[in-house]
């Protein structure tokens, strides 16, 4: 039977797609102007995880905005009809089939690399293992938050910290995922075995060796520390699969494993393993809702927040720091309430939802100048009003609002501690970019310039994310005397945190 010819254009005699019901194909009915997709608008990790979960709408939607290109254009790249790129985007309606898939994909012009993306919902093995180790759908049970925790340490210990993996879950996954934490029943932690006897005493030595990492990492950034905090996390992890205790120590267990889990979770994130971070922080959610600690629950779902809006979906961040204030309702927390407030603004602010994000921030100062409360956990000695004013700048600064954002740097400046070094050396870094795009070349060039002097010793992928932006910035007044000697004080810096 011989094959089905398509159509071709009348005017160049190419094949013109089936969704495009014109005579002439999308080149010759706008003759010649040839709208394209830049290179960038593929390289976010978004992107990666819409095409690995073959979210076309989601792909669509990305890569048109980030190349500045109206619907109108998708359509002349893809033959769609606009009516359709709209309720795909929406998710109204899916791209359904090999072909379509490929019409679209090739019109979009996906690079070549990013091809195996696609094959990512048949890979096997271990990487399903992973999966289901964090799948909202299993049982919320001891033996299911251990092996999580197994599955997010293989993956960190055997070297899956690349910036540009796929983390395992988000939208709807992720959502789920959450509200399970906050509604599923605890579950009983006692086990009888003739391993090793888990007692007060040695749980008060695990938990000191978290705290005093906690510390290394205020001061001097994540670093080396991924590595350690792993390895202690599988200390936990063989005496949770091991161990001989009773309910209480065996929820007191759990959730040393959470806090553990937490900030391991954190180095990685910090140190730019996106990926291998989610899964620790998935893990850490269900050691946390073991422990029977809400304080717990909410800090893994505050740390969720930070990768949402920094590396994920803002809308889940959002979702995230809500959740987690739900569940410490009952709670006399306020410094823990602020701080899922400015987590929760750090979401609405990147989605450009100002009110929305104004309305928590200024809920999160009047709770931070209430002080601690009685049911603040000791692992947020770090909440104060600096804190809170360095976020609302972050937040301006997504706003499009630099200079308010400059302001708001200058009084976090001093109120910040200036014993937690990263910290400040974050803070600053933006208060420079706000204060070169209000601008103001001289005050970042100073502010850039004292940035500089203080990352010496610091390891932190965030931070230099922070300082490479800081010198774009910069770049844009090359011209000008302070920012060339900026730029090239910060380019002799970077070189050699890079080395």
């Amino acid at each position: 039977m011989p094959e089905k010819v398509g159509r071709a254009c009348v005017g160049c005699g190419q094949p013109i797609s089936r969704y495009n019901p014109d005579a002439y194909c999308s080149a010759c009915a706008r003759g010649g102007a040839t709208p394209t997709i830049p290179d960038r608008a593929w390289r976010d990790e978004e992107v990666h995880r819409a095409l690995a979960t073959w979210d076309f709408g989601t792909v669509l939607r990305l890569v048109r905005r980030r190349s500045g290109l109206s619907q109108k254009a998708v359509h002349e790249l893809t033959g769609l009809t606009q009516s359709f790129i709209s309720d795909v985007e929406r998710g109204h309606k899916q791209v359904n089939g090999r072909e379509a898939i490929i019409d679209v994909l090739s019109g979009l012009g996906l690079p070549p690399d990013l091809r195996p993306l696609l094959l990512s919902p048949f890979a096997q093995a271990e990487s399903q293992r992973r999966i289901e180790a964090i799948d909202p759908a299993q049982p919320w049970t001891a033996a299911r938050m251990v092996a999580s925790l197994e599955a997010a340490v293989g993956g960190a210990m055997n070297g899956l910290n690349r910036r540009g993996a796929i983390a395992a879950m988000g939208g709807a996954g992720l959502t789920q995922y959450i509200l399970q934490a906050a509604i599923a029943p605890p579950e009983a932690m006692a086990a009888v075995r003739n391993g090793i006897k888990v007692s007060d005493q040695l749980l008060t030595g695990l938990q000191s060796t978290t705290d005093a990492l906690r510390q290394a990492d205020a001061s001097h950034g994540s670093g080396n520390l991924a590595r350690a905090a792993t390895a202690h996390l599988r200390v936990l992890l063989r005496f949770l699969k091991e161990g001989d205790f009773n309910e209480a120590i065996g929820r007191r267990l759990a959730a040393v494993a959470a806090d553990t889990a937490i900030q391991t979770g954190w180095y990685h994130f910090d140190g730019g393993a996106h990926a291998v971070a989610h899964n620790l922080l998935l893990g850490a959610l269900r050691a946390a809702h073991a422990s029977g600690d809400g304080r717990l629950r909410a800090g893994a779902l505050s740390f969720l927040a930070i990768h949402g809006y920094s590396a994920g979906n803002p809308r889940d961040a959002i979702t995230a720091a809500r959740t987690g204030r739900q569940v410490i309702a009952d709670k006399d927390a306020p410094a823990l309430h602020a701080m899922l407030l400015t987590r929760q603004a750090r979401g609405h602010a990147r989605l450009r939802e100002d009110r929305q994000a104004r309305i928590a921030l200024e809920e999160a100062q009047a709770l931070c100048a209430r002080g601690r409360g009685e049911d603040d956990p000791h692992w947020l000695y770090w909440m104060n009003p600096g804190e809170v004013l360095g976020q609302t700048g972050s937040c301006l600064l997504d706003l499009g609002r630099p200079d308010q954002a400059a302001h708001s740097f200058a009084e976090a400046r001093n109120a910040l501690s200036p014993d937690e070094t990263r910290t400040r050396a974050q803070f600053l870094s933006r208060a420079a970019t706000a204060q070169m795009r209000a601008g103001d070349v001289d005050a970042g060039s100073a502010t850039g310039h004292e940035v500089l002097s203080l990352v010496a010793g610091v390891r932190s992928a965030r931070l230099d994310d922070n300082l490479a932006l800081m010198l774009s910035e910069a770049g844009r007044y090359s011209s000008v005397a302070l920012a060339q000697e900026l730029l090239e004080h910060g380019q002799a810096v970077l070189k050699e945190r890079a080395a």
